[in-house]
């Protein structure tokens, strides 16, 4: 791609309505992240046709992956903020060195990651989380592969930031999609068993994932190199001083904010299998349905981080908070939309994966209580791509910090176990920290003064 061609890519973003950049930029992701619900759902299908309570097996490993991804995703945070906003100053030479960094560094700390994932797994689900014991031996399965995948996921996430905060959102989607289509195709071989494929359950399930991943990293890296050749990632250990500290400044907040959300999520896993295995069911499936729900803020929200960063790096502060407020409220109103639509349906939905009408009960409570407080938690995460994209992450760190640990964790044990209200308090917890958590980032974005490019001080320090 030719220096014209990434200039195409930055005017794209910076003229015309910020909504339409916000559709346009987040409409191919969106539909990404639509098929990878779809995935997820005949995933949970699969699961449930192997063993009813094999659907509990992955929302149990969820929070425990996510705190070892922590150091990772500090690196994609400080990329989509370094790569954008040297995009948008119009800096490419800059681009290229940032994103070889960026790509060996997080080769070296997921690899890592998934060494100390695999070693302590027996500890953390056999006593820490205490999976139930109907479900222990399929977890245990499940995460050997899972220490795999860290490693394939690292490589394939920055990639996908390195290509994403150019502007080309299109292909890494296509990218993305194909490879979630794999998956589905080989979900019933490996998780059933198919042909001469052996029935492997839940882990099954987690290599499907290796081989969805394996062709994800190799297919981003073509696409940069025969699309973007200019910003062609090379291993390096070109790591300074100043370079650590920006991105320990950027995304070591965000980082934080992911292991302490992870070891929150950890506890209230802990304290739902306190209720036996039809409630971490009834979890699950609850979870899934929101997936269903808030599909689109994921789709959507990585966009803003964009259209943030290169306004900023262009010196269009204006643009950049109004492109945050605004996307954040019409993130948010989708989100409604969308749970205003799963109601009237919702037990339908929830019967799709279970029978048990134990199992149905819980997981019609959470829904109830949930889907509430659904558009607030919209806020939050738009709030924190904004944040991302801008290189200020320390606010909306503080504020999920306290909506986590006071809110979720601590109000939902003071309702489900001191005030005795089992289940329903865990889910009233979970609702009311995501209103908690989506005011005030709002609030912040509309307020603060968060329109200052980073870049702008990584430059001046190498002047100094």
């Amino acid at each position: 791609m030719s220096r014209s061609r990434l200039d195409e890519y930055r005017e794209s973003v910076l003229k015309g309505s910020v909504i339409a950049s916000l559709l346009r930029l987040g409409a191919p992701p969106m539909v990404a992240q639509l098929a990878s619900v779809s995935y997820s759902v005949l995933n949970s299908l699969w699961l449930t046709l192997y063993s009813e309570v094999a659907i509990a097996v992955p929302r149990q490993v969820f929070p425990v992956t996510f705190a070892f991804t922590a150091l990772v995703n500090m690196l994609t945070t400080a990329g989509t903020s370094l790569v954008s906003q040297y995009v948008g100053a119009r800096m490419y030479s800059s681009v290229k060195a940032e994103a070889s960094r960026l790509l060996t560094a997080a080769l070296l700390f997921g690899s890592a990651s998934a060494a100390a994932f695999y070693t302590l797994r027996p500890l953390i689900f056999g006593s820490l989380i205490a999976s139930p014991p109907e479900i222990l031996d399929e977890v245990m399965r499940y995460t050997a592969v899972s220490a795999a995948n860290m490693v394939l996921s690292s490589v394939s996430s920055m990639l996908s930031v390195v290509v994403t905060s150019v502007g080309e959102t299109r292909l890494t989607s296509a990218i993305n999609i194909a490879a979630v289509a794999v998956n589905a195709a080989l979900d019933p071989v490996f998780i059933l068993g198919l042909g001469p494929v052996p029935r492997m359950g839940a882990m099954g399930s987690a290599l499907t994932d290796t081989i969805g991943l394996a062709i994800s990293s190799t297919s981003l890296f073509l696409l940069i190199r025969r699309r973007i050749p200019e910003v062609t990632p090379v291993p390096t250990l070109s790591f300074t001083a100043r370079w650590l500290a920006t991105v320990a400044k950027i995304g070591g907040p965000i980082s934080l904010t992911q292991l302490t959300n992870s070891l929150a999520f950890m506890t209230q896993v802990r304290m739902v299998n306190e209720f036996g295995v039809n409630v971490a069911a009834a979890y699950s499936i609850g979870f899934i349905v929101l997936d269903i729900v808030d599909a689109a803020m994921w789709g959507l929200s990585g966009s803003i981080a964009i259209i943030v960063g290169q306004c900023l790096g262009a010196g269009e502060l204006k643009r950049a908070k109004e492109a945050a407020i605004k996307g954040s409220l019409f993130i948010a109103s989708l989100v409604a939309l969308g749970a205003l639509a799963i109601y009237p349906v919702k037990e339908n939905v929830v019967r799709v994966f279970t029978s048990n009408p134990v199992v149905v009960k819980h997981s019609l409570e959470f829904l109830d209580t949930i889907l509430l407080g659904l558009p607030f938690f919209a806020l939050f995460i738009a709030g924190n791509n904004a944040a991302r994209g801008a290189g200020r992450t320390l606010v909306p760190t503080a504020i999920g910090l306290a909506r986590l640990w006071l809110v979720r964790i601590g109000l939902s044990y003071v309702l489900a176990f001191t005030l005795g209200w089992g289940p329903a308090g865990i889910w009233l917890g979970i609702m009311l920290s995501n209103v908690a958590g989506g005011i005030p980032v709002l609030a912040w974005l509309a307020l603060a003064d968060w329109t200052k490019p980073v870049i702008n001080d990584i430059n001046q320090s190498g002047r100094s």
